[in-house]
This record gives C-alpha cells, structure tokens and sequence, in this order.
C-alpha cells in the first residue's frame, strides 16, 4: 500500500488525559493513527500548551510544528521544535512541558 497523508492537516481525535498525567490542570490532547503496516504503526499526536506525564513505549517521533520538552527521569531534556526526531524507549517516565501547541508524528514497531 502506497500512500501519502498531510499530518500537518490530518484531523484529531481530542481527548481528556487522565488527572494524574495533568500536574498543572487539565490536558487534552489529540491523536490519529495514519496507517499500520507488518512492522509499524505510524500516526499523528498533538498537545497544546502545558504540562503532562506519561510511561512511554518504544517509539520515533519527527515535531512538525510547536516547541516545549520533555523532562526525562534520568535528569535529561529533550529540547522540541520543528525538525526534531526523537527517541523514546518504553517504560521510560517522560514529563511533557510543551510551551507552543506541538504536533508530531510517531512511529512505533508492532
């Protein structure tokens, strides 16, 4: 299968994160899986401005849009802005302080 998708337009699913991943208030964020082959899953993720947690799975990400970080527990940022590829390794507790609405696409095996 063959095909291209606009991830910067793809329309999201918004939905409420869980009170204890919203340090800061209340977080929504949006998701939307693009497309699964024999070996991924790749979709698209959007966060607005603020504060979230998370325990991660294995997965790649490109930022398409927005800046912020991500705080992991070993005491090291990731730095986010448009461009950005970034590796996450499962189980890892992960702190997301996003200061622009970003948008990412992830990629993560089956």
């Amino acid at each position: 299968m063959n095909e291209v998708f606009d991830a910067l337009a793809h329309e999201l699913e918004w939905a409420p994160l869980p009170d204890d991943q919203c340090p800061d208030g209340p977080v929504a964020t949006g998701a939307c899986g693009l497309v699964e082959t024999a070996f991924a899953d790749v979709g698209v993720w959007a966060h607005p401005v603020g504060t979230s947690t998370d325990i991660e799975q294995d997965e790649v990400f490109v930022v398409l849009s927005g800046r912020g970080r991500v705080l992991l527990a070993d005491g090291r940022d990731m730095h986010l802005r448009p461009g950005v590829v970034g590796v996450l390794v499962a189980g890892t507790p992960t702190t997301w302080v996003i200061d622009e609405p970003l948008r990412k696409v992830w990629i993560t095996p089956r």
